[in-house]
């Protein structure tokens, strides 16, 4: 055929950079902290949830398209619980395939061609591809180390009269890095006074080490212009599940569900039951999440530094972002695709997450939910780059 097969939407977007380096990991027999998985999984109690599920034949037929009445419920009882919000869960909850598709059905459904979308870069590849898909155009406000923090004057002035919606995410993925209060309401004051659409990913929420997860919605002027997407991957350590949910008004759910049933229509029925179980989990669960995490934060930094890393050391997530030039190294790129070979360990480039190439080049993102034991061997592998270099 003379044209080409591609939407040209997505041309140069490819095969993501975690099959590209997950297939590596395999290849090579290297500890893979590039995907962002866990190596074990979450509470026995909610896996038996499932298997009761699966048993008991309520989910292995196609649940109703929003998600089951006991999981929206749940869902509904748990923003109450951690944030005050009062949700409909009939007509302001909608579970999703993960937090990836609520993320695109969501830019689908609210984006027109022409449109402008307003991301924090580095930024999760998928966002890239979705306001594509939508025929809008991504803006990217740059964070830079160390603590990547949102300027909000450039935030202000990438606002124009096609900007049609900001796209957040905190705990933020690559870089750790949680918006504080203030930046928040900067932000809300900026979206009230322009009239733009928010769409924020919140799936770390429970997993912030320094500050507080605020989720945008509960500001004044923001119920009414805010998109909250969530899941259960990250907070249960069931990724394979796809649990993921959006919340917002009766209109933006609305909005949303008439993108999403034309993407998966519905999935994940009797995990469905097992996450609405999982969102019952007592506050200790949660704490003791965190707290776990943080240990494993800090057994990895301490790791990385003494192998030569810059470590910029994350107030969330599951991810530590570093940098490769205290080694010699300039390309963060080349350097993952080396580095199995050279010490048997997989991370992930940040570059592939920047639209400005140069401001990502020489970082690189190590993931740190695995078995401390992982953890250790990981650290001892990476020391060879050191004594490499010094020897």
């Amino acid at each position: 055929m003379s044209r080409a097969l591609l939407n040209r939407a997505l041309a140069g977007l490819g095969t993501t950079i975690f099959a590209e380096m997950s297939a590596l990991a395999v290849e090579t027999g290297s500890v893979n902290l590039g995907q962002g998985f866990p190596d074990t999984d979450g509470p026995a109690e909610i896996a038996q949830a499932a298997a009761d599920a699966v048993l008991s034949g309520r989910g292995n037929q196609y649940p109703p398209g929003p998600g089951i009445p006991e999981l929206r419920s749940a869902i509904s009882a748990h923003q109450k619980r951690f944030y005050g919000l009062d949700l409909d869960p009939d007509t302001e909850v909608l579970v999703t395939a993960g937090a990836t598709e609520a993320i695109a059905a969501a830019l689908l459904a609210l984006l027109e061609p022409g449109d402008e979308v307003i991301a924090l870069e580095p930024y999760y590849d998928s966002y890239a591809a979705c306001i594509a898909m939508a025929g809008a155009t991504r803006v990217p406000v740059t964070l830079r180390p160390p603590g990547f923090r949102p300027d909000l004057d450039a935030l202000r002035d990438a606002v124009t009269e096609r900007t049609r919606l900001i796209l957040l995410n905190s705990p933020h993925n690559p870089t750790g890095m949680v918006l504080t209060r203030a930046e928040l309401i900067a932000i809300a004051d900026l979206a009230v006074e322009r009239d733009l659409l928010v769409v924020t990913d919140e799936v770390y929420e429970h997993l912030v080490f320094d500050g507080e997860h605020i989720p945008l919605a509960t500001l004044p002027g923001m119920r009414e212009r805010t998109v909250t997407i969530s899941s259960a991957g990250k907070t249960f350590s069931f990724t394979g599940w796809k649990v993921g949910w959006v919340t917002g008004t009766p209109e933006l759910v609305a909005a949303v569900r008439t993108a999403k049933q034309f993407l998966t229509y519905v999935s994940s029925g009797p995990f469905q039951y097992a996450i609405a179980t999982g969102l019952t989990m007592p506050d200790s669960f949660y704490s003791g999440l965190s707290a776990t995490l943080l240990g494993k934060r800090d057994l990895l930094a301490t790791g990385l530094r003494a192998a030569g890393f810059e470590v910029f050391l994350p107030q969330g997530t599951y991810f530590i972002t570093t940098d490769v030039a205290p080694l010699g190294e300039s390309d963060g790129l080349a350097f993952c695709r080396s580095l199995p070979h050279r010490c048997g360990v997989v991370a992930v480039p940040n570059v592939v997450f920047y639209d400005d190439q140069q401001a990502g080049r020489s970082q690189v993102r190590f993931a740190f939910c695995k078995r401390d034991e992982v953890l250790v061997d990981a650290a001892v592998r990476l020391g060879r780059l050191r004594r490499a270099a010094s020897g």
